[in-house]
């Protein structure tokens, strides 16, 4: 824990510090005063036709109320402060920063390998659009809800099967009934829980940004590694030894075995 803790400030510290100096900054020309300055939806702030106009508009030639819900918190909180929407967007970086940090080490077990990656998408010039532009508030939250939505995903692979464990030779687990019924209840709240919750996150982050939708095809790869939900595998053996050297010079894939 006392790595990992040392492993977060140092992110966190440094995220702050290659981005401090975007407080001083202003609003930008492009496309600030259509989602900020010239809105008077999010200037007057989290109001009850503000929230309507957010879910039903399509505006700015995007459909993202939870966007447009976190500029109208900023107007009725700072105002047109513009150094304090910058530095929501740097709090919005930080966050997502440790939340990658957190998903990796989770999902791979290292450490400081999950650590040098985590720094590496803190610092890389690619995303200074989205933390120094007011506008770019839409990545940063798509993001947040992109990496909830994959922790709660790997939370929930995590569940063991529901059915009661057979050995090889197809003999039961032994253990009283109760027990494995219990745990497979326990399984299921759990599975189910977390279930729920990558989808919550999952529309939050499209609602956010659209562009999201891809996320269940990531999802997809992270169940071929790191979390090895597919094996490709025969009842017998892996799809690999189905192939055998016939001679040192020619190959024939073995037909599976008949049933």
């Amino acid at each position: 824990m006392r790595r990992l803790s040392l492993i977060a400030v140092v992110l966190v510290l440094a995220t702050l510090a290659a981005y401090w100096p975007i407080r001083r900054a202003e609003f930008l020309n492009f496309d600030d005063p259509s989602y900020v300055t010239s809105n008077p939806k999010v200037l007057h702030g989290l109001t009850s036709a503000g929230c309507l106009w957010a879910f039903t508009t399509i505006h700015a030639s995007n459909w993202h109320p939870v966007t447009w819900l976190s500029h109208m918190l900023d107007c009725q909180v700072f105002g047109l402060n513009a150094g304090a929407h910058h530095l929501v967007n740097l709090a919005l970086h930080a966050a997502n920063v440790l939340l990658l940090f957190c998903l990796l080490r989770r999902m791979t077990g290292g450490t400081w390998r999950s650590g040098f990656v985590a720094a590496f998408f803190a610092l890389h010039p690619l995303h200074v659009e989205s933390v120094a532009w007011i506008s770019e508030r839409k990545d940063l939250l798509s993001t947040c809800f992109g990496l909830l939505t994959l922790w709660a995903y790997v939370r929930y692979a995590e569940v063991p099967s529901l059915k009661p464990k057979v050995q090889s030779r197809g003999e039961e687990v032994q253990g009283p009934k109760s027990n494995v019924q219990s745990h497979g209840i326990r399984n299921t709240q759990h599975a189910i829980r977390f279930y729920f919750l990558s989808l919550l996150f999952f529309a939050l982050g499209l609602m956010s940004k659209p562009m999201l939708v891809t996320l269940p095809c990531v999802m997809l790869l992270l169940d071929f590694w790191p979390l090895q939900r597919f094996q490709l595998k025969t009842p017998d053996s892996s799809l690999g030894s189905l192939c055998s050297e016939r001679s040192s010079h020619s190959w024939r894939c073995r037909s599976p075995p008949a049933r």
